[in-house]
């Protein structure tokens, strides 16, 4: 029997831009550390900004240098935003899917920068170490928080389950269009979907929901491009109950650091 483990671990650290692979991944009360901390909003609605509205975001390149966040996109100079200015902005109020929560704006530079990166105005702002953005309760055990991610601080997915998709596809995709925070070897194609509870190296994980999935799969972050087969492969192969799925949710049930080539065993 082939041993499950760890063989890759990720963070996003602006919303819908690219990530960053680690070795190590510290799991905070928000889940992965620095994962989603910072959000792009419209200027004027302080709605979120995603790929969905704007897929050339995959094109936004993210680096957490000591204590600041360096963004660099094509034909414009690097920027950095320091801590300070993440942490000590003006707050306000933004809106992501149906939460309204409170930002840190990082201030007029920055904005300006990625206004110009995406031809609209929007602004950058940071959830700051207190807010309380909480799970969805119909899933949450003990309150659990959330940063500016979709709906849940975990996502794992199997290399396996993306072998198996990538047969009903001309092109095979690699995995950071699903944007997982770990990925996993080991197991049979789609077996996370039927597990409840994993340990991790030292942390026990609760898998609370599949992840429903949009139309950011069928982005090339190369390029921005969409390719539709890859949303019709989806909806074909991957729908149930109205709703495409790929990959699990997860809660963690402590604190703790995470590493590659961790063993992973099923508890339920």
């Amino acid at each position: 029997m082939s041993t499950i483990k760890v063989t890759e671990l990720n963070i996003f650290p602006v919303k819908s831009a690219k990530g960053i692979s680690l070795t190590d991944l510290c799991i905070g009360p928000m889940g992965p550390q620095m994962d989603r901390r910072w959000m792009i909003i419209d200027a004027q609605t302080r709605h979120f900004v995603t790929q969905r509205q704007l897929s050339k975001l995959c094109l936004l390149e993210t680096t957490i240098n000591g204590n600041a966040l360096q963004l660099n996109a094509p034909g414009q100079q690097a920027i950095s935003v320091s801590q300070e200015l993440s942490h000590q902005g003006p707050p306000v109020q933004v809106k992501v899917w149906d939460d309204w929560v409170e930002g840190i704006d990082c201030g007029d530079e920055v904005s300006s920068w990625l206004s110009t990166f995406m031809n609209q105005a929007v602004r950058l702002v940071f959830m700051a170490d207190d807010c309380r953005r909480l799970v969805d309760n119909n899933y949450a055990s003990n309150q659990e928080i959330v940063s500016f991610a979709d709906g849940f601080p975990i996502l794992l997915i199997s290399e396996a389950s993306l072998e198996h998709f990538n047969q009903h596809l001309s092109s095979p995709i690699t995995m950071n269009r699903f944007r997982p925070n770990i990925v996993i070897s080991g197991c049979e194609p789609y077996a996370e979907d039927n597990w409840k509870k994993l340990q991790i190296g030292p942390l026990e994980f609760d898998l609370v929901k599949p992840c429903s999935r949009c139309v950011i799969p069928s982005i090339n972050p190369s390029t921005g491009e969409k390719q539709v087969e890859v949303s019709k492969a989806l909806a074909k192969h991957r729908r149930r109950d109205g709703a495409v799925y790929f990959g699990q949710n997860l809660l963690a049930k402590g604190q703790g650091i995470i590493s590659i080539n961790d063993p992973i065993k099923v508890l339920s």
